[in-house]
Order: C-alpha cells, then sequence, then structure tokens
C-alpha cells in the first residue's frame, strides 16, 4: 500500500503531455461513456445517473480478496465529498475548498495540482466548503467554485484556461456539484438556498465560458408559476439551490435536475403557496434552457426535504407498454416512478417510515396529515430534517433490474416561530436530542426503528423493498453496483462495504478511520479492476490482492 501525499513540488511534477497518456474526451465519448467501461467520464459515470459499471472482476466470490493499494492524502481539513473522473489511466480529483489534482490511476503518482485561491471573505454555504468533482470535455476540465465561478483547467498541464463569474459570492451564491457537459456546453446550478438565493441552472460555453441561457428556479412576475408566491417578494429569495448534478436523455434532448428547499426552510408560514419551483424534478431543453415540465415532490415544504437527488434514467413497462422513466428517492420519504418525457407521476410509494403525509394523489401530489406542520412546541416528523435520503447518489443495477439507495429512518421535530431566529429569520429542524416539550412516550414507542442508516434495494415495477443492509450509524455515502452484482458504499462508522447487490448480504468489509460523505466509482488500468472511495480527507483505491 502506498501513500501519496498532497506535498509535492509543484515545478517537479510531470505533466500529462509529457507523459503520454492523456487522451481526447469527445462529447461522442460521453454519450458512449457505458462502452468505456474502464474509464469513469462524469459525474455518475453515464449520462443515465445510475452509477451502474459493466466491469465484473471483482465478484461476489472473489470480494473476500479486496485490499487497499493506494491513498492520496490531501492535506485539507476538510471532508472530502468528491466524485474522481478515470480517463485512459489518468485520475482527476477536487480537493477542498478548490483544487484539482491529476493522479495516476493505478499507482497515485501525482501529475500535476491546481490550487484555486478563494477570496478570504468567501466562507461557502451551510454545510463547509465542499466540491462534488469535474466535467471534462476535448482536453479541458471544468469546476465550480465556492466564490461562485466556473474555471476551465487544461486537463495535460493544470494550467488555467478561462475563469468566469457565475455568481456574486457576497450574497450568498456559490458553485458545489460537479458540472455537467451537453454538448458544447457546461451546465451547472447555483446552491445556497439555505442564505435565501433565487436559484438558477445555466449553462456556459465550453470553449469561452459565456453563458448561453439561465433558468431561474424561482418564476419571477409575469412567469408561470410566480402566482405560488403570493406573499410578496419572497419568489426574490426563494432557495430552490441545486448541489448535485443532473442527468440527460439525448433521445429527448433534455436535461434533468433537482432543486432544493424553499426558504426559510422551515417557516412555510411566511411564503404560503406551494413555492414553485422548489423541491421538483425539472426538464430543460439543454439547447435553450426553457423547462420542458417540472414536478414538485413537496408542495410548501416545511422540513427542509430538497428534492436534489440524482435523477435515475431507465425504461420500464408500465401496464405492459415501455415507457421512458426516472427514478427518484426523494428525501420527503418516498420512492417515484416518473415519465420522462411529460413529467407525469406513474407511482409513488414510502421506502422509510413517514408520518407527515397520508399518501400520494392520482397526480403524486402528497395528501399531507392533521396537525403536522411546524409548530411552536415541535412537531415530531418522519423522517427528519436529513430526510428519509439526501443528495448521495442512488444506484440502478441493470443486472439485477434493482433501484439502490442510501436510506436514514430517524425524525426530527419540527418548529416555526418563537424559537431563536438565524440568517433572516428562518426556523430550524432539530435532532431528537435536542427535543423540548415532548413527552418519551412517542419516542419510546418507535426507538426500535430509528436512528439508523441502511442501504435499501427497490423494486421499481412495484416500489416493494426487496432488503435492506442495515447500519449502527446512518449513512451519507453514495452507492456503486456492477455488473457481477457487487454493491459498494460507505457509512459514518468509517467502514468501506462491498455487499452483494442480489440479497444485501456482507461479502467485505475494512475501516479507513473517517466518514465516507461521498459516492465509489470503479474503472480498471492493465486490465485490473479498482474501486475508489474518498474517505474523510483522503482517497482511497482498492483492488483485488495479486
Amino acid at each position: 500500500m502506498k501513500i501519496v501525499s498532497k506535498i509535492v513540488p509543484l515545478l517537479c511534477a510531470l505533466s500529462l503531455a509529457e507523459s503520454g497518456l492523456a487522451q481526447n474526451v469527445t462529447y461522442q465519448r460521453l454519450l458512449n461513456a457505458d462502452k468505456e467501461p474502464q474509464n469513469w467520464l462524469t459525474f455518475s459515470g453515464t449520462y443515465l445517473g445510475r452509477r451502474y459499471s459493466t466491469l465484473d472482476q471483482i465478484t461476489p466470490a472473489n470480494a473476500k480478496n479486496l485490499e487497499l493499494k493506494w491513498v492520496f492524502q490531501t492535506g485539507s481539513t476538510q471532508r472530502m465529498e468528491t466524485t474522481p473522473l478515470v480517463v485512459d489511466g489518468i485520475m482527476y480529483v477536487t480537493q477542498p475548498p478548490n483544487d484539482v489534482v491529476a493522479l495516476d490511476a493505478k499507482t497515485g503518482r501525482v501529475f500535476w495540482i491546481y490550487d484555486y485561491r478563494l477570496p478570504p471573505t468567501a466562507g461557502g454555504p451551510c454545510c463547509g466548503q465542499n466540491n462534488r468533482g469535474l466535467a471534462i470535455l476535448g482536453d479541458t476540465l471544468y469546476m465550480g467554485t465556492i466564490d461562485s465561478h466556473l474555471v476551465a483547467i487544461d486537463a495535460k498541464s493544470g494550467h488555467q484556461l478561462w475563469d468566469v463569474q457565475v455568481a456574486d459570492y457576497t450574497a450568498s451564491y456559490s458553485l458545489t456539484e460537479a458540472p455537467l457537459v451537453v454538448k458544447d456546453k457546461i451546465v451547472i446550478g447555483a446552491a445556497g438556498g439555505e442564505r435565501g438565493i433565487r436559484g438558477f441552472v445555466a449553462a456556459y460555453s465550453a470553449e469561452t465560458g459565456q453563458q448561453e441561457w439561465k433558468f431561474n428556479t424561482i418564476p419571477g412576475p409575469g412567469e408561470p408559476g410566480n402566482e405560488t408566491w403570493p406573499a410578496g417578494d419572497e419568489w426574490k429569495r426563494g432557495g430552490a439551490s441545486s448541489w448535485t448534478t443532473g442527468s440527460y436523455d439525448p433521445d429527448l434532448n433534455l436535461v434533468f435536475w433537482g432543486t432544493g428547499n424553499p426558504w426559510p426552510d422551515t417557516d412555510p408560514e411566511v411564503r404560503p403557496g406551494d413555492n414553485l419551483y422548489t423541491d421538483s424534478a425539472l426538464a430543460i431543453d439543454p439547447d435553450t434552457g426553457k423547462m420542458k415540465w417540472y414536478f414538485q415532490f413537496t408542495p410548501n415544504d416545511g422540513a427542509d426535504w430538497d428534492s436534489i437527488q440524482v435523477p435515475v434514467l431507465a425504461d420500464m413497462p408500465v401496464n405492459g407498454v415501455p415507457r421512458k422513466v426516472i427514478y427518484w428517492a426523494n428525501r420527503n420519504g418516498f420512492f417515484y416512478v416518473l415519465d420522462r418525457a411529460t413529467g407525469k407521476f406513474i407511482r409513488g410509494n414510502a421506502f422509510v417510515k413517514q408520518n407527515w403525509a397520508t399518501g400520494l394523489d392520482a397526480n403524486g401530489r402528497p395528501i399531507r396529515a392533521p396537525n403536522m406542520r411546524a409548530s411552536v412546541a415541535g412537531t415530531l416528523t418522519f423522517p427528519g430534517s436529513q430526510g428519509g435520503t439526501n443528495w448521495y447518489s442512488p444506484s440502478y443495477s441493470a443486472h439485477t433490474g434493482l433501484f439502490y439507495v442510501s436510506a436514514w429512518q430517524d425524525y426530527s421535530a419540527v418548529f416555526t416561530k418563537g424559537i431563536p431566529q438565524a440568517e433572516g429569520g428562518r426556523g430550524s429542524g432539530f435532532p431528537r436530542s435536542t427535543l423540548p416539550n415532548i413527552t418519551r412516550g412517542p419516542i419510546n414507542t418507535w426507538t426500535e426503528e430509528i436512528g439508523h442508516g441502511e442501504v435499501q434495494a427497490i423494486d421499481p415495477k412495484t416500489g416493494e423493498q426487496k432488503w435492506a443492509f442495515k447500519m449502527h450509524d446512518v449513512t451519507d455515502s453514495g452507492i456503486l453496483t456492477t455488473a457481477s452484482d457487487m454493491l459498494f458504499t460507505g457509512g459514518r462508522e468509517g467502514y468501506f462495504y462491498a455487499i452483494d447487490a442480489r440479497n444485501g448480504n456482507l461479502l467485505w468489509k475494512t475501516n479507513t478511520g473517517a466518514q465516507m460523505s461521498s459516492s465509489p466509482i470503479t474503472y480498471s488500468v492493465d486490465g485490473k479492476q479498482y474501486v475508489a472511495m474518498a474517505c474523510g480527507h483522503d482517497l482511497f483505491v482498492f483492488g483485488l490482492r495479486d
């Protein structure tokens, strides 16, 4: 096992041009990324958002022979949430807050480090100075920054090619998600919904950085949906931000993006109405930026249940008729199947314990349970403020036909008015350890069902859970599946797991000593399959014992 430190003199780093390893990633290669399982060319592996690989060297039979191959130590004090890219033996990875590193994917050797310098006043979004990854087109890498810039970097040398300002970071905007390349454009959304921004998704020229279009996720006066913000000018700071990369269907020529919570996040009385297009799935024409359809999961959200999950694209029969669909396990506790051509609701099922809705109507709109709004005393709500799942990437295996999601079985009390306010007067959801005015009775009733994370396997044709792999603590990790029925994931306990995707049986685990808040990838070099995972401040790479 090899330890690779960030502390490498940049003048001594070998350029990729000199190494002869760098390759040109055309748009055609991105369209056919599933034909290159040795690489990992986009945030989710392919445009479909499935985080599924056809590599099959690591199997349930030999998973016990996995071992650590190398580690890259970032030297950062912040947790990594990144997904690396792998292109023909080269790994490109971001480290907090906004460095990019080119590594030999086989050995961990550093080729170059690009160091983006943030302004001293760029504190970043609510939850740390995170960056979740890169996009690549041709020989150029693209990264969003904490101070709301989009930068283009030469993939061979690490030199900056251009830098454009996307938004004003002093107004609480930031860019934390990995961009998505669509044709000759770079698509990215803005984070900051916890601080009262007006969210948007925008596209930029891959060549020049010029903005091509911008879609505001909160409609202004005269635009469809603005009537759902009847309380004056609340729409100007309504939220609907983005910090997880969307998916793309080249046949329909639509990008699919999720949006975050309205603001204030847990005080819906100050923003009556459905608050479009918060907590929604959006289908956007990547050529024009025009929205084709939307589906709102949680109208007038009062529990901070962002819908920024990765849209998973698949095909399935519905009543005997083939349909292009989206699978979406939502933070509000329901798993949805939507028609991705129209946005029409097909099916919805609760996948974790929930008590805020009695069900979903024929159009997929939640039927709210009585007396389940936020209250001064605190309303005990399932799922909790972190949701039934969050931004962690799910996976869909074409081999098993199952959808896999990292889930939380937990609850929170949701408050409104009469509690300490912060950041412009918004309320907050609190974990059970700090609940005031709640008796022990109902908490004891639910003790055996809550307070843990799990990986769930769901049959999307029925919404039925096939199995669950339970963890002692909750999990912030995404999921990877492969054609050999392997499932890889991690958790807050520090364990990295290899699980049988068919039945949920544990095949192998190792303790990395750090919380995992990212998603695994797999790739191969010289015929050997590897699995990489960001763990705490470091990147761990595993493979089979030689």
